[in-house]
């Protein structure tokens, strides 16, 4: 536009103002119509104008980035240091990382260890079964057993303190019924404590051989012979703490003595009866002494003598060591163990023993309720 009256300009001054007004009015409006024709190729460099500069800013910003790309190809020491800081990074971030994972880790652990406690408890419980449910189970049991076996007794044959305890010694490693069928000899001749104190031992040993294990058998009868009579005045003390202290005697033995020769209560925890509580989810306990605190939390004190007697006795007629007849068993449906023997009835059937199978029992003079109730008495030694 500028070059354009410049021109218009120089027009006049050349002509000297020898034009018209006429003619400067037609220059004027040529003028301004050559400007107006020229107003739109301004306006559109103007308008790429901007889009030039907007270009250029973002060459401009794509240089900077080219700058900061740069220092990647900086010499090796700066490459070193760059990355001797990633590692720094990284093991700053691995030491946050486990931070997480404990947080993750731990509540698995919890709820892990949740089962584990009272898994001690209930373990020993059929199907996770609660200490109430195992309490009426247990004394369910002992319910069933009383009526199979109403006629329940201790299956020693003895007269007076003096021969349980001495027949209860003899009768570990071997039957009963064995005992039953020498002690008759033994007592024959030595009939008090004073007489086996001062027995000949090879005498002795000579009667108890069927017994097996005779001679340390005869060792502990004398001894507990000659403790009862320096001690005890030739009687049977009636207290637990006293009777341990006799030779051969243990808890178990003290405990026949106690429930069946004084009346207090006990619990005789042989292999009988260590067998079948565990059998039946009552304990899982092996010692002897933990068998017997775990089952009597189970009782009421009044039964344990009773208890002692239907569970010992169901061992040896029914729930064999070796294999158990429970296709003939009273108490199948409370058995946890069920199955583990012959569960056909007619095979169950042929495994009983003693009076169950139409046997005689292992007492050679048995109570009169024994014999009333169908049992048979045992023949003598030699007998048959």
């Amino acid at each position: 536009m500028s070059a354009e009256r410049d021109s218009a300009v120089g027009e006049q001054i050349s002509d000297g103002g020898r034009k018209t007004a006429k003619a400067a009015k037609t220059a004027a409006a040529g003028g301004s119509a050559s400007a107006k024709k020229a107003a739109p190729a301004r306006k559109t460099p103007a308008r790429k104008a901007p889009a030039k500069k907007a270009t250029a800013k973002k060459a401009t910003a794509k240089k900077p980035a080219a700058k900061k790309a740069a220092p990647a190809r900086e010499p090796a020491a700066k490459k070193a240091s760059a990355r001797k800081a990633a590692p720094a990074k990284s093991s700053a971030a691995l030491k946050k990382a486990p931070a997480p994972r404990k947080q993750v880790v731990a509540p698995k652990k919890a709820t892990a260890s949740v089962p584990a406690a009272p898994a001690k408890t209930v373990a020993a419980h059929p199907q996770g079964e609660s200490r109430t449910a195992l309490v009426r189970r247990a004394r369910r049991i002992n319910r069933e057993l009383a009526e199979v076996y109403p006629y329940a007794h201790p299956e020693l044959d003895f007269e007076n303190p003096f021969q349980l305890v001495v027949a209860t010694v003899l009768s570990a490693q071997t039957t009963d019924l064995r005992v039953n069928q020498t002690t008759p000899a033994l007592f024959a001749k030595y009939p008090t404590p004073e007489d086996l104190a001062a027995a000949d031992p090879e005498e002795v040993e000579e009667i108890l051989r069927p017994t097996g294990f005779f001679r340390a058998k005869t060792k502990s009868v004398i001894g507990l012979s000659k403790a009862l009579v320096e001690q005890f005045g030739g009687e049977v003390p009636g207290r637990l703490e006293d009777l341990v202290k006799l030779p051969g005697v243990g808890r178990k033995t003290a405990f026949v003595v106690l429930g069946n020769a004084f009346g207090r209560p006990g619990i005789t925890v042989d292999t009988h009866f260590q067998r079948l509580v565990r059998r039946w989810k009552w304990t899982d306990e092996t010692d002897p002494d933990k068998i017997e605190a775990a089952v009597g939390a189970l009782f009421p004190k009044s039964d344990w003598t009773d208890l002692s007697h239907h569970v010992i006795w169901h061992g040896r007629r029914i729930c064999h060591a070796r294999k158990p007849a429970c296709g003939a068993c009273p108490i199948a449906p409370l058995c946890p163990a069920y199955g583990e023997g012959e569960t056909d009835p007619e095979k169950a059937e042929k495994l009983l023993k003693y009076e169950k199978a139409g046997r005689p029992g292992q007492r050679l003079r048995p109570p009169q309720a024994y014999l009333d109730a169908g049992g048979r008495a045992a023949p003598p030694l030699g007998a048959g």
